[in-house]
């Protein structure tokens, strides 16, 4: 499914209630310093979904007319402290104000126009952004841009590129994992994939190849911890994903499955249990890692569950079994209770929080 451009771009205006709690002291003095320096500044993102459906935000993100340079001398001048310049060669600078931080992303647009208020720049940015629901715009009076009709969208629990999912997708080939991962967020159960989507999204599914392990696993990270990470993965199997992101052609599916029904006690799994409930051996865990670029706290427990699940109810039956590979193997106690979650063994993973860490004394 694809969505073409509107012709009223001004959707809505949110009421004073609505929209001005997200007006704080920083965002405020952002606002007046992009101003004084004549260019435009609006939120972007998921600030903006979260505002319309009623949520308060938790990041707030900008794109404004200015570009890479302009903002780094704009904030050169006006003391404002820079971080991240990594995220500069994809056109953001993020900066540090009273210990919040601010993501600022010019617009993707080839030429910019010299009265920075045209609206024909925002609607270019719009049309090569993902998904219509990710190309909105809000100003700082309330005023909603929505150039591909992404409110409705959003209200209707959408997920649809913009434009057209293979030029979005051929873009750049994350747009598929995200594609996903914004269905973990916005849709219901059951999903209702758009058949022409999912078929572009199979064939260039390869493309992901392309794509750096660290950008792959942020984006997987997010599926694997969605209240629909079963279904979810299950889809993108079908969609034969899995082998272009670090797992393998044909994942342990039984496994999988097993491990998303386990009872977790009182968080959920890590994501990476979940990915390597996928595999069968470590070798395939140590694949992953590589082509992933996972923490060291990733990796470590990945091979942990791996190498220890089959043991569970054969070689460690009770709570004592756990305490010993803490005490005599110096495994992190985190791993333990991980794998305890991951195995399904809810009295033993409370019984095992509660420990104390020592043995008791032998009865004389």
């Amino acid at each position: 499914m694809s969505r073409n451009v509107t012709v009223d771009t001004t959707v809505m205006k949110l009421d004073n209630a609505q929209f001005e709690p997200i007006l704080t002291k920083e965002v405020i003095q952002l606002r007046g310093i992009f101003r004084k320096y004549k260019h435009e500044l609006r939120i972007v993102g998921g600030a903006v979904r979260d505002l319309l459906r009623e949520v308060e935000p938790r990041d707030i993100d900008f794109a404004t007319t200015a570009n890479v340079y302009e903002m780094k001398n704009i904030f050169y001048k006006e003391n404002i402290y820079m971080i991240n310049l990594k995220g500069e060669k994809h056109g953001t600078v993020t900066v540090h104000i009273n210990n919040k931080n601010f993501e600022i992303t010019t617009l993707r647009i080839q030429k910019r126009l010299e009265d920075a208020t045209d609206p024909s720049m925002w609607q270019t940015d719009a049309s090569k952004r993902d998904l219509t629901v990710n190309a909105m715009f809000l100003d700082f009076n309330g005023s909603l841009y929505d150039f591909f009709n992404g409110y409705n969208d959003l209200l209707q629990k959408r997920v649809v590129f913009v434009d057209d999912a293979f030029s979005r997708i051929t873009e750049d080939y994350l747009r598929i994992l995200r594609y996903f991962r914004f269905y973990g967020s916005l849709a219901e159960e059951p999903f209702q994939y758009d058949e022409s989507t999912i078929k572009i999204i199979k064939a260039y599914a390869a493309g992901l190849s392309v794509i750096s392990g660290e950008r792959i696993w942020s984006e997987l990270k997010k599926i694997l911890s969605s209240t629909y990470a079963k279904e979810l993965m299950l889809e993108m199997i079908e969609c034969d994903i899995p082998q272009y992101c670090g797992l393998i052609e044909k994942p342990n599916v039984n496994e999988f499955k097993r491990a998303c029904s386990a009872v977790k006690g009182k968080s959920n799994l890590n994501p990476i249990s979940l990915a390597v409930a996928l595999l069968n051996n470590v070798m395939q865990a140590i694949k992953m890692h590589e082509r992933l670029k996972l923490t060291a706290f990733e990796r470590d427990l990945s091979f942990f569950i791996i190498q220890e699940r089959d043991k569970v109810d054969k070689t460690y039956i009770g709570l004592n079994d756990y305490q010993e590979i803490y005490l005599k193997r110096h495994v992190k106690r985190e791993f333990i209770e991980e794998l305890l979650k991951y195995s399904n063994k809810e009295n033993l993973y409370f019984a095992f929080k509660d420990w104390d860490g020592k043995l008791n004394a032998p009865e004389e």
